[in-house]
């Protein structure tokens, strides 16, 4: 089985280094030096690893055969792609394979039925869970422990705590009102202090 690990960015320096925008959560074993990694478009691969280095908090590699700018240049936005066995797991039992999430039943903490994951959308900073809804829509759970307390592969399930709004923007306009009502001190809990609106915040996250 396949899974994308890397899309490769800019050109770093003069001697053939990249940036490479990490999709895996176990980088040490999939883009080590050695590595032998298939691409998308396929045409630009198959790509060996010579060498890596952090450098800045990024990541850079070195491919055999690429030596100077132009060609790094060459392979800016090219998919790294690793061949993994579908029965392998992640060390960390709190991380996922793509593969592992795709197809599973989303349901909210009380049991109401969302969807069906259907792709994981990695961004820089947090992962996005794409949830197919029976009516044909889609909606975007960030992939963060707060939203998405519990995946039982086993059933087959994850289960999701949703703010305010995410899955209903009806929820929004109310949970915003009421936030507009306590600025402005119409709004008063028994103690005579002001009470707070339901916020939606989140926080970065890893996943496969």
């Amino acid at each position: 089985m396949q899974l994308v690990v890397a899309r490769i960015g800019r050109a770093h320096g003069i001697k053939g280094e990249v940036t490479v925008e990490v999709r895996t959560d176990e980088p040490e074993l999939r883009l080590g030096p050695g590595a032998v990694l298939t691409t998308e478009p396929a045409s630009a691969g198959p790509l060996t690893i010579e060498s890596g280095r952090v450098h800045s908090g990024r990541l850079l590699l070195r491919f055999e055969g690429v030596r100077d700018r132009s060609g790094a240049e060459e392979l800016r936005n090219i998919l790294l792609i690793a061949e993994v066995d579908p029965e392998e797991l992640p060390e960390d039992p709190e991380e996922f394979y793509d593969h592992q999430l795709i197809d599973i039943d989303v349901v909210t903490v009380d049991g109401t039925k969302v969807g069906r994951i259907s792709e994981i959308s990695h961004l820089p900073y947090q992962d996005l869970l794409i949830v197919k809804r029976p009516d044909g829509g889609e909606v975007m759970i960030p992939f963060v422990s707060e939203f998405v307390p519990e995946i039982d592969l086993e059933a087959q399930r994850a289960v999701i705590d949703p703010p305010p709004g995410l899955l209903d923007e009806a929820e929004a306009e109310i949970a915003g009102s009421r936030k507009d009502d306590t600025a402005s001190g119409r709004e008063k809990d028994e103690t005579g202090g002001s009470r707070k609106g339901d916020t939606a915040s989140g926080r970065a996250d890893e996943s496969s």
